[in-house]
């Protein structure tokens, strides 16, 4: 189902908590429709997934694939496809759909959907989707054939090896019935329509979809209510059609706090539950009647990044000069992560449920780099910082400030989205961090959808805290990040279609050599060369560091113990089963 299908799949989004409104609560009666309550923090950007880069969206609920992945496993399982065939040395699959499926309209879904979703859409260049990105093969990025081969039969063809072949196979099926002609159709500057498509304002009953779930109801800045789809191809043993739980109810709510009250005063029926709440609510399970699972590393990240672009639009550097020549210094960039106490950050801010991180590839992947196996770590070391400050030709003033060779006093700007405490209280330490080595940060929380701008399309800004979602186990998930043309390749971004154009953009060498290492870990079939490759990449992003990685928070979520069974894992979360739930008499 939608939840479990989308857990290894490329939608590596910015998992970034958003700031929104309304936090009254909602619940109808649950004696007259099983249902489950949660909380976003912000309302959904889009309904069309192949344009969605942010979190949160709907699509976990409302679309699934051809494989989905095992949320306790992380092994590759059949979706919309019963069985598949691989064959030509991993280069050919071919996938049998099951018979029966429809869409949540009741038209069939068939192996015209497949190729629609797939060469009208994810495959067609003017479709400014990520997903794209996952399918890139080899140097020339190629891209595979798809072809029909039958009603409930579809082939798909690649030039060369590709390892994660099966599993960039689990991208949505989108239904051909209803927007293929949005992608024929063009407007008045010849782009397809479909660019325009299933905006958040389009009426809820014309998005059709495939999971177990539709849309019932979107009530801007206030609720998404989802109910179960009646077409869901999912049966239990019996032969009924799943899920069990009729109806999801999604509450936006303005901040954490609001999350956490509401939680407590029953109107949700589970939280996220982050470091600053464990302790009260760990107190309260049984008396709250619920039960809190985790408390294994997260499979997401959380950092902070200078601006790299060296680039011009229109004239105007996207970054001042001189903060530009410190930002592009890897002295520098090494002496803010020897400078910054992450141990403190796990002990204060995350209240001892964290890990310090050093890699961009997850603990529970196989082609994590551990420090043990030697990977490069920045321990809190200010003399070290100051060392390499000074060797790169700053210096102190009189008064102890730092200052670039030419006398300009090193100071600036630290973004973050407002509304998220953990990351505002992490500014909060950067800031007083590097005040001990002469810097002067000005910490800025800023809303959502101005930190986007910026980081998206005016690119103008010198550095923030963010954190990217998990993309699963396998790297390549994560490829739209380390791609140089990648919409997710923040700390040295490109412009996306339909973006002004910017003159002067160009990569450093070991950018270059990142992105080429992920095609060349893509390439590979050898499990322990693809080890060797990706901890290459990640000894290469940890000395030049694009990314200064800060804390792995663990994952815990609490949920009303009247949700069975719940079987939570870092990789899934707890509502990866969400189509086996169940509603149980407390």
């Amino acid at each position: 189902m939608g939840y479990r299908r989308w857990i290894g799949v490329v939608m590596v989004v910015m998992a970034i908590a958003l700031s929104a409104c309304s936090p009254t609560p909602f619940r109808t009666s649950a004696a007259e429709v099983p249902q489950l309550v949660q909380a976003i923090l912000s309302d959904p950007k889009t309904f069309n997934y192949a344009l969605s880069q942010e979190s949160p969206n709907i699509f976990g609920l409302t679309y699934e694939g051809l494989v989905e992945t095992n949320g306790l496993t992380g092994e590759i399982e059949p979706g919309l496809a019963e069985s598949w065939q691989i064959s030509n040395e991993g280069k050919r699959i071919v996938f049998t759909l099951r018979e029966g499926l429809q869409w949540s309209d009741g038209y069939p879904l068939t192996a015209d959907d497949v190729v629609f979703s797939y060469n009208d859409v994810y495959l067609n260049d003017a479709i400014p989707t990520s997903a794209r990105f996952v399918l890139l093969i080899g140097e020339s990025r190629a891209l595979p054939t798809v072809r029909k081969l039958g009603d409930r039969q579809v082939e798909f063809a690649i030039p060369e090896p590709f390892a994660p072949f099966l599993r960039s196979t689990g991208l949505p099926i989108l239904p051909a019935h209803v927007l293929k002609e949005t992608i024929d159709t063009k407007d008045s500057q010849g782009n397809p329509i479909f660019l325009s498509t299933w905006g958040t304002d389009t009426p809820v009953e014309k998005i059709v979809v495939n999971g177990a779930y539709q849309l019932e109801r979107y009530n801007t800045t206030q609720r998404v209510i989802f109910k179960r789809n009646p077409y869901y191809w999912k049966t239990n043993e019996q032969g009924d059609r799943l899920p069990y739980i009729e109806q999801i109810i999604w509450q936006i709510v303005e901040s954490t706090d609001t999350n956490f009250l509401q939680f407590r005063s029953g109107s949700l029926d589970l939280v996220d539950v982050s470091p600053d709440y464990f302790s009260l609510l760990k107190k309260e399970e049984n008396r709250g009647k619920f039960t809190i699972y985790g408390r294994e590393p997260t499979l997401s990240s959380v950092f902070v990044t200078f601006n790299l672009n060296k680039a011009s639009r229109d004239g105007k550097p996207l970054v001042d000069p001189v903060k530009s020549r410190w930002f592009n210094e890897v002295k520098f960039r090494q002496a803010i992560a020897y400078a910054l106490d992450r141990q403190t950050m796990v002990n204060n801010i995350y209240r001892g449920l964290g890990e310090p991180q050093y890699s961009n590839i997850p603990v529970q992947s196989p082609y994590y780099l551990s420090p043990e196996e030697g990977l490069k770590i920045y321990d809190f070391n200010q003399e070290k910082a100051k060392s390499l400050l000074q060797e790169a030709g700053f210096q102190y003033n009189s008064q102890g400030q730092l200052e670039d060779d030419l006398g300009n006093p090193v100071r600036f700007t630290l973004l973050t989205n407002a509304g998220n405490k953990i990351r505002e209280a992490l500014g909060v330490q950067i800031k007083q961090d590097l005040s001990k080595i002469g810097i002067q940060v000005d910490f800025q929380p800023i809303a959502f959808s101005t930190l986007v701008d910026k980081l998206g399309n005016t690119l103008d800004w010198d550095a923030h805290i963010i954190g990217f979602g998990g993309g699963g186990v396998e790297p390549n998930n994560s490829a739209n990040v380390w791609s140089l043309e990648g919409s997710l390749h923040s700390f040295n971004q490109q412009p996306q279609a339909g973006q002004p154009p910017i003159d002067g953009w160009r990569p450093d060498p070991w950018e270059q050599k990142i992105a080429d290492l992920y095609i060349k870990g893509a390439q590979e079939l050898d499990e322990k060369k693809r080890k060797q490759i990706y901890g290459e990449v990640q000894q290469l992003i940890q000395e030049n560091l694009p990314y200064i990685y800060l804390v792995n928070q663990l994952s815990m979520t609490a949920v009303r113990d009247r949700i069975q069974p719940i079987q939570y894992s870092a990789l899934g979360g707890a509502l990866w089963n969400l189509d086996q739930l169940k509603i149980v008499d407390e």
